[in-house]
């Protein structure tokens, strides 16, 4: 496959006649094809995966479609989305190595990916869902964040290389502009895509579509995301982007990478934890899930210390970029300088990832993309009871978020509204 062929989407059945001549693939799982094995497993909105198992392993293969596999091709969007996910997973992996899949191969024209095959790795939130509480993953993800979204902007990088970087990443046009309305906008009015659980939240919806306070500040988060190009994000970081076992973690997905705040990807990731704490009642058909709902914040109270902790050590070890320069600060002998300029920045970035983490959450309910977390829960009225109040502590900390201080008391205020009877 030469890439210069004419786009064509990848199917089970053609699979090994396409790609049974690359070497990369072979090399990994064999080459005699009659030996495949290939199954579609793609259950994302936007593109085609394929396990591809050999006579020597298994690789996957994953292809991007001229369209939103979720929608169809009346939402088209353009195959470069692969280049930007291929281009933000070798940085990753440069920037935290062992956080993301290998990458075996890739091909711009075809669109595809040809990467490691994570077993016996699930989806986190499926292991969420199932109530595993994973003893790793809080650290984990603390340390890619920190990592990644330190040494990807100018507190890092060479000057030169990050603004080439940046102008690479600035042509993602298409999905930005899916996260700038289906994030930002679309949950908060009556957009055509929108979905929630109907009648139930009809009431609750009208609420926050009338909320003057909420849609203002809504769009203050959609500017500061789409004017504060701070570093190279991941765009996309939830826990249906994460891979697990009981000892290791990955991050997969990263097609919606862009420069924004560096508060973005942690404000997104956390929003999942609180949803999912919020969602636990829906999955308590096997017993009570107290200690899953215990588990659950204290991952976001040690995801966000690992972060802090590890920002601020890349902060004092790893500061050579154009930001902040030692040399006006420690070479001048004033390292609490230095000190106070950190405070600043981690102050601002809980700021408004506690933004970022209730519109996040508001979108999940009321937007197009919805998640497992609370669509499984069957029982309809459960459910929403489950959204509602997903929905209100949303609303509390993306409106108040300057006045909060603490991730402890955003923990106090989730198990308070968990304990509301009703909707």
């Amino acid at each position: 496959m030469t890439g210069k062929l004419p786009f064509e989407a990848l199917s089970v059945e053609t699979l090994a006649a396409r790609l049974g001549a690359n070497e990369a693939l072979c090399s990994h799982i064999g080459k005699d094809t009659s030996r495949w094995k290939v199954r579609e497993v793609g259950d994302g909105n936007l593109n085609l995966v394929f396990i591809v198992e050999g006579a020597t392993g298994a690789a996957v293969v994953k292809q991007a479609l001229p369209y939103v596999r979720l929608v169809g091709d009346s939402w088209p969007l353009p195959l470069k989305r692969s280049f930007f996910e291929y281009h933000a997973l070798t940085r990753q992996e440069a920037r935290a190595p062992g956080s993301v899949p290998a990458i075996h191969h890739f091909d711009e024209g075809q669109a595809l990916i040809i990467m490691e095959y994570l077993s016996p790795h699930i989806i986190l939130r499926r292991a969420l869902i199932e109530g595993r509480q994973l003893p790793n993953i809080a650290r984990d993800i603390g340390l890619f964040m920190a990592r990644t979204l330190f040494r990807g902007s100018d507190l890092s990088m060479a000057t030169k290389d990050r603004k080439a970087d940046l102008a690479l990443f600035a042509d993602n046009v298409e999905l930005c502009d899916i996260t700038e309305n289906l994030v930002f906008s679309d949950p908060y009015f009556d957009a055509k895509m929108n979905r929630h659980t109907s009648p139930q939240l009809d009431r609750i919806v009208a609420e926050l579509r009338a909320d003057r306070d909420l849609k203002v500040e809504a769009q203050r988060l959609k500017h500061i995301f789409a004017a504060n190009a701070e570093t190279l994000l991941h765009g996309d970081l939830h826990s249906g982007s994460i891979m697990v076992t009981d000892t290791e973690t990955r991050m997969i997905d990263p097609e919606f990478a862009f420069y924004g705040p560096i508060a973005f990807d942690v404000g997104m990731l956390l929003a999942n934890f609180w949803m999912a704490f919020f969602s636990q009642r829906g999955h308590e058909q096997s017993g009570m899930r107290d200690a899953m709902r215990a588990y659950l914040l204290d991952v976001t109270v040690e995801a966000w210390s690992v972060f802090r902790t590890e920002f601020s050590h890349l902060w004092r070890t790893e500061r050579t970029g154009m930001l902040y320069q030692k040399s006006l600060f420690e070479d001048q002998g004033d390292r609490l300088g230095a000190e106070q300029a950190l405070d600043h920045m981690l102050h601002q970035v809980w700021t408004d990832m506690l933004g970022f983490a209730g519109v996040e959450v508001h979108r999940r309910i009321l937007g197009l993309a919805h998640n497992a977390d609370f669509e499984t829960i069957a029982d309809e009225d459960l459910r929403a009871t489950c959204e509602a109040k997903a929905l209100k502590f949303g609303r509390h900390i993306a409106v108040n978020r300057r006045q909060i201080h603490s991730i402890d008391e955003v923990n106090k205020l989730a198990a308070l509204i968990e304990q509301e009877n009703g909707i």
